[in-house]
């Protein structure tokens, strides 16, 4: 397990995890379907997040870049 793959999903989760709980707190009232939707963000953001892999840089893994 590499720590930089682990650190992107990790801040991902907590990002979509702060924005949903900001929105679902806009009426002062957090609701368990609100929280629902909070716990279902981070854990799509962790899971998104650490199943694509970083791109390699083009001397790393003998991969031309193909310019895009």
């Amino acid at each position: 397990m590499k720590i930089a793959r682990s650190a992107k999903s990790i801040v991902a989760g907590l990002a979509s995890g702060a924005t949903a709980a900001v929105t679902a707190v806009q009426d002062g009232i957090l609701t368990p379907t609100e929280g629902v939707t909070i716990a279902l963000a981070v854990l799509g953001a962790w899971g998104i997040t650490y199943a694509v892999p970083n791109k390699p840089s083009a001397g790393s893994s003998g991969i031309t870049s193909s310019g895009l």
